[in-house]
Formats: structure tokens, C-alpha cells, sequence
């Protein structure tokens, strides 16, 4: 029996999963409890898992652009830029991760 984990692209999906919430979370949570309080202290904290989250996610994205041979122009660059957009990841996820194959080429449908 096959567990989701065990293919490269099922990996980075979780991973911009994480990428994406931490990014939420630093931008609707933690920004305005620095600015609107006065309390610096949880943007530090969540920053600092978002900066790690963030490298690990451009990094396996490389990583599993090479593997699958996903064309850089049409996929690779894509899932790159989602990491720095707000809700990216979470696009990224639904409209092009979802949707491709172990082979990083579009999944046959049954």
C-alpha cells in the first residue's frame, strides 16, 4: 500500500502547505501584534520558521524540478514565485501540484 509521503511532489505539497500558513500567520497575525501592541516578540519567533520553511520550500522545489524534469518555464518558475505571494502556495497547490503525476507530467485521468 502506497502512503502519501512517499512521492517527491506529495512531499513539497505539505511542504508549501506549511510555507503558505506560516506566511499567513506572519502577515495577518504576528505584523499586526508587533505594529498595533507593541510586542515585536512573535514576529521573531514565527519569522524565524517562515524564513526556515521558505528556504526548505525553494530548495525542494529546485530539487524536485530536477527529478520530475518539469519544464522551468512552464512549471518551475510558477511554483517558485508562489512562495512569495500571499495564498501562492495554496493556488500553486489546487491549480498545478494537484494535478501532476509522479513523473511531474499531468496525471492520467482515470
Amino acid at each position: 500500500m502506497k502512503r502519501y509521503f512517499d512521492t517527491p511532489i506529495a512531499r513539497l505539497r505539505t511542504l508549501g502547505f506549511l510555507e503558505g500558513s506560516s506566511m499567513l500567520l506572519l502577515l495577518f497575525v504576528a505584523m499586526p501584534v508587533k505594529y498595533l501592541l507593541g510586542e515585536p516578540a512573535l514576529v521573531q519567533s514565527v519569522g524565524m520558521v517562515h524564513g526556515i520553511l521558505f528556504v526548505l520550500f525553494v530548495m525542494y522545489t529546485i530539487a524536485v524540478s530536477v527529478t520530475e524534469r518539469w519544464s522551468f518555464w512552464s512549471i518551475t518558475w510558477k511554483v517558485l514565485l508562489s512562495s512569495i505571494v500571499p495564498f501562492g502556495t495554496f493556488y500553486v497547490d489546487k491549480k498545478i501540484l494537484s494535478k501532476l503525476g509522479s513523473a511531474g507530467q499531468p496525471a492520467a485521468q482515470p
